[in-house]
């Protein structure tokens, strides 16, 4: 049995170019996919989040059109009710890496806005990455991988092959001419290798001990690449 953190953004907006603020949180199948697939594997899941806050979830993320229809939908809804580790995270900056077998970071665009400027969530995240415990993230969460890079603005991700919630998707998402930055814009100038699948479409990518997924349909087959490892 292994333990597995799961590292969640605090908050309920994105503050887009025009200064206002776009409600959301983290996108629930980027949480219940792969909360289902470790604990049916016996895994134990802790939330941590910045100030212990609870995690907010993307309400859009509920509706049945996020969820591939109704039933989807309350599929994903029955696993945020029965995760009770949502209700009582513990504090990003008390997280000990030791403690844990395996990182993950589920996406949203609440990371845009928290994660990515979080020096702990950064100094965990090149530990996590030099420990050589798996490390996965998804869709907008490798916006934390932001907050890893130095004074220089050297990242030790630099180099890593990623990738994440695309420019393309960005745009068809109807956020790309009003979000003040890109993800995969960002990513590239950090020195990444991103790669980029077909929108909207499964896509992973392993670089040892990093694993990333491109946007919701990948977190499913992120965790199924994650578990091999656990």
């Amino acid at each position: 049995m292994a333990k597995v953190l799961f590292v969640m953004t605090g908050v309920d907006h994105w503050t887009l170019a025009d200064g206002t603020q776009h409600p959301t949180g983290y996108w629930a199948e980027e949480f219940a996919a792969p909360y289902e697939a470790f604990t049916a594997a016996g895994h134990d899941i802790v939330v941590a989040t910045p100030g212990a806050v609870v995690p907010p979830v993307d309400r859009g993320s509920l509706a049945p059109e996020a969820n591939g229809g109704p039933e989807g939908a309350e599929r994903v809804a029955e696993t945020l009710r029965k995760a009770t580790e949502l209700s009582h995270p513990i504090d990003l900056g008390a997280v000990d890496l030791a403690d844990y077998d395996a990182v993950y970071y589920p996406g949203g665009h609440g990371p845009m806005e928290d994660l990515a400027v979080n020096s702990v969530s950064g100094e965990l995240l090149n530990a996590a990455l030099a420990s050589g415990k798996p490390l996965g993230v998804v869709c907008h969460a490798p916006a934390a991988l932001l907050a890893t890079a130095d004074a220089d603005g050297k990242s030790p991700f630099a180099g890593y092959r990623i990738t994440g919630f695309t420019n393309a998707e960005e745009t068809q998402a109807g956020f790309a001419d009003k979000a003040k930055w890109l993800l995969e814009d960002r990513l590239v100038a950090l020195g990444l290798d991103f790669r980029a699948g077909d929108p909207w479409a499964p896509h992973t990518e392993v670089d040892r001990n990093l694993y990333t997924g491109q946007n919701p349909a990948s977190s499913a087959p992120l965790a199924a690449e994650l578990l091999k490892a656990l």
